[in-house]
């Protein structure tokens, strides 16, 4: 899907919004809300021992990341706290109503938090053009509390035709004590040749991995487009995104708190030959920190700006300048994107959450607000 059909369908479903709150609903059939209570166990026997035992806490689990595979949301829910059963999830896109159950995936026993074997922390997770979803496994739980590493982390490759795990690539060897690896994107070169790109935030780098080969090495980022985060002395997120492109693939980076947008060709990475291949796409509105929420699977970027709503598409194709980012979506104040991916139905979907409140411990006793649906053009 291209940047120019996403805006149609984004127009076609004009619709007047009443009220800036958490609850409203332009397209009731189309819209699911997400609480961590709701999720699906094996019997109720199992939840009720993963409650007593502490294993299970609602109001701890929160839904960042998605992909979507033909009706079905599939949902990263990172162990950020204590609580969460299953790191990864999925949920019908079809089922009419309002909230959605969400189920393991690909299946219970790969979620088994301290078996190396399965997954320990899924932070994010990427559809390949074959029908592959890549997620990125951290190793490390409970990330906003008392961190515990688990297991090394890795890249598990799962095909979504048969919901088997078919590779698994440990990423101990490219990691250093600085690491937070944030963001994975999987890519194929012209000829068919798959490739993995995780940023890693906390060292300043992007890993890239040949997942044919089974090697991979680390491209440290220019100076320039590093970024120390001066209020908490700590490494910021590094965001990446794939901008797809007749000419060939671009992947843009950029730290939060940088004040610029870096890209470099994938064919560069590809081939280890990052040097002298980093382009400064330019200064970011105002000094504005800016989050990248995703592409059209084209040359349109989704973005929003930090601590607000109203997400933007734009078109790589022109310069990055205000004049050329279109509003897509007006927010409200409840919620912020954290992702917006092509799927269903070919609409551009989006997964909120108030992650502010979650992180800061002030989301209530019913944990975070979260939902997905379709981005929305409203009219005013």
């Amino acid at each position: 899907m291209g940047m120019f059909s996403v805006l149609f369908v984004a127009a076609s479903l004009c619709a007047v919004a009443y009220g800036q709150s958490c609850s409203r609903n332009l397209v009731p059939d189309l819209s699911f809300k997400i609480t961590g209570n709701t999720l699906a166990f094996p019997c109720d026997s199992t939840r009720n021992i993963y409650k007593s035992t502490g294993r299970y806490v609602p109001r701890n689990v929160i839904a960042t990341r998605m992909q979507i595979y033909k009706d079905q949301a599939i949902v990263a829910l990172p162990r950020y706290k204590h609580g969460v059963p299953f790191t990864l999830a999925s949920f019908s896109l079809k089922n009419k109503g309002c909230k959605a159950t969400l189920a393991p995936f690909p299946c219970w026993e790969i979620q088994e938090e301290g078996n190396c074997d399965a997954l320990q922390n899924a932070v994010d997770i990427s559809i390949d053009p074959l029908d592959n979803l890549w997620v990125l496994d951290i190793g490390i739980v409970n990330t906003l509390e008392q961190p515990v590493r688990r297991c090394p982390p890795k890249i598990v490759g799962i095909d979504l035709k048969t919901g088997m795990v078919m590779k698994v690539i440990n990423l101990d060897s490219f990691v250093t004590p600085e690491s937070r690896l944030q963001y994975l994107i999987a890519d194929y070169t012209k000829a068919g040749r798959p490739f993995a790109y995780v940023a890693d935030g906390g060292a300043g780098a992007i890993i890239v991995f040949d997942l044919v080969l089974g090697t991979g090495y680390r491209v440290v980022l220019p100076r320039a487009a590093g970024c120390t985060n001066t209020e908490s002395g700590t490494r910021d997120v590094l965001y990446i995104q794939l901008a797809r492109k007749p000419s060939g693939n671009n992947l843009f980076f950029t730290y939060l708190s940088s004040p610029r947008l870096f890209s470099i060709k994938t064919d560069f990475l590809q081939r280890g030959q990052a040097s002298g291949a980093v382009i400064d796409v330019g200064a970011k509105p105002m000094c504005q920190k800016i989050v990248l929420l995703g592409t059209d699977n084209g040359a349109g970027i989704f973005f929003r700006y930090k601590g607000e709503s109203d997400i933007f598409i734009w078109n790589t194709e022109t310069s990055f300048k205000p004049e050329n980012f279109l509003l897509v979506q007006k927010g409200d104040d409840c919620r912020l994107a954290t992702e917006v991916v092509a799927g269903y139905k070919k609409l551009m979907w989006a997964i909120e959450s108030n992650f502010h409140d979650y992180v800061l411990n002030t989301s209530g006793c019913l944990g975070p607000s979260m939902a997905v649906h379709p981005l929305i053009k409203t009219c005013d």
